[in-house]
């Protein structure tokens, strides 16, 4: 691995984060929003070593065996701050996170050639939570967009959502990562795009006079990527030296070792979690990537399951397709057609229901009839007297 070559920033820079303090105070109230959702444990730190002199920061972040560059000034300071003096019980919690995901991570990073701490990246999208959701719409590990995604290979449907999935959105990731870089040769400008698209960040090289350096292009920059490499920087830094500030390790999370099986049979997470006596909540946690505990079949799809039980599975295959079937599987299928319907049509699902907005030409007949259900239904459902519907409105599809 290359040696790093460390940046000390010019004043020039801390002018720009004077200037910018109203701006960096917003994102930290933002970083402290993503964080919220960390389940902290009950562990006793020692004595905080909160504070230390700049030259210390640098001279830790300078020993780390890194390729990135990893610049150190007041902005990168205020979030290693933010992570070890005040979030110290989620950065407890991250670190025993990272034992179960880091190690995913980095033989997908080995396998694509590229620097392993792009690690940490997932840590700023999503703080390891697989199911973390922005309110765009972005989600997992990696917080793609639906459209990114699919890009990427991603499969993104009614039941399966890739987005979530470890290893597919790693390797997703991971390609999206390397074309970055191919377009800009600069590992910060390709994080940054990362965050807010190579479109804006070719948009701020020019706006900076064709400098191509992140803190060049820095006042350019949409706000929320201003910070979005410090806070990168600061999670390399919070994440090595933790025990040093005197953070203890959160409580070891009761995670299994694991194995994956291909299948093509349809099936239902309960079903394979009842047979196999695993809890149904563990093996939700093993393959997140089916939102509604369906497999759907028809084509390879990978079970993540305690390595223990693999063998277990597969001798007991027959027995776990046809256990509860009809309630789990096959009087469900004609509700997930018709979720597969709506989305195709314009529709969208919320908490298990689905809804469709009314389009300027739309009748109660011919959404009865595109949607496979009668009129009645439609009037059942949403509660309607008379035919008569109005675009822009809202028509619940089904239960």
């Amino acid at each position: 691995m290359k040696r790093l070559l460390f940046i000390l920033l010019t004043p020039i820079c801390s002018l720009l984060v004077a200037q910018d303090s109203i701006l960096v105070d917003s994102a930290i109230i933002f970083f402290d929003q993503h964080l919220a959702w960390i389940d902290t444990s009950d562990c006793q730190s020692d004595t905080l070593i909160t504070e230390l002199p700049d030259s210390i920061y640098k001279q830790r972040l300078q020993a780390l065996p890194l390729i990135i560059e990893v610049p150190y000034n007041e902005v990168v300071r205020r979030y290693i701050l933010r992570y070890i003096k005040h979030s110290s019980r989620q950065l407890a919690a991250l670190q025993r996170k990272a034992e179960y995901y880091f190690p995913i991570f980095e033989n997908i990073l080995s396998k694509h050639e590229l620097p392993y701490e792009l690690c940490y990246l997932s840590i700023v999208e999503s703080a390891l939570n697989p199911h973390a959701r922005s309110y765009v719409g972005a989600t997992g590990l990696w917080q793609f967009m639906p459209s990114t995604g699919k890009r990427y290979g991603l499969e993104i449907n009614s039941l399966v959502d890739e987005r979530m999935d470890p290893i597919r959105s790693t390797n997703a990731a991971c390609q999206f990562l390397t074309d970055l870089y191919n377009i800009f040769g600069d590992w910060n400008l390709a994080i940054a795009a990362y965050n807010c698209g190579p479109g804006n960040v070719n948009k701020a090289i020019h706006r900076a006079g064709g400098k191509r350096d992140f803190w060049s292009i820095y006042p350019f920059l949409p706000k929320e990527t201003r910070g979005y490499l410090p806070i990168f920087i600061a999670v390399i830094y919070a994440m090595n030296y933790a025990q040093l500030h005197g953070i203890c390790p959160a409580e070891p999370l009761l995670t299994m070792a694991s194995d994956t099986i291909i299948t093509t049979q349809r099936q239902h997470l309960k079903q394979i979690a009842e047979n196999l006596h695993i809890p149904l909540t563990e093996l939700r946690r093993l393959n997140p990537q089916y939102p509604r505990d369906i497999i759907p079949g028809g084509k390879e799809y990978a079970i993540c399951l305690p390595i223990e039980k693999t063998g277990e599975y597969i001798d007991k295959q027959q027995t776990i397709f046809a256990y509860q079937a009809d309630e789990l599987i096959n009087n469900r299928r004609a509700e997930i057609e018709l979720l597969h319907r709506t989305s195709v049509e314009g529709g969208y699902s919320i908490n298990g229901v689905t809804y469709y907005k009314i389009k300027s030409g739309d009748t109660l007949g011919g959404l009865a009839k595109k949607f496979r259900v009668s009129v009645k239904q439609l009037k059942t459902w949403n509660g309607l007297t008379s035919d008569n519907i109005r675009a822009g409105k809202t028509l619940k599809i089904g239960k």
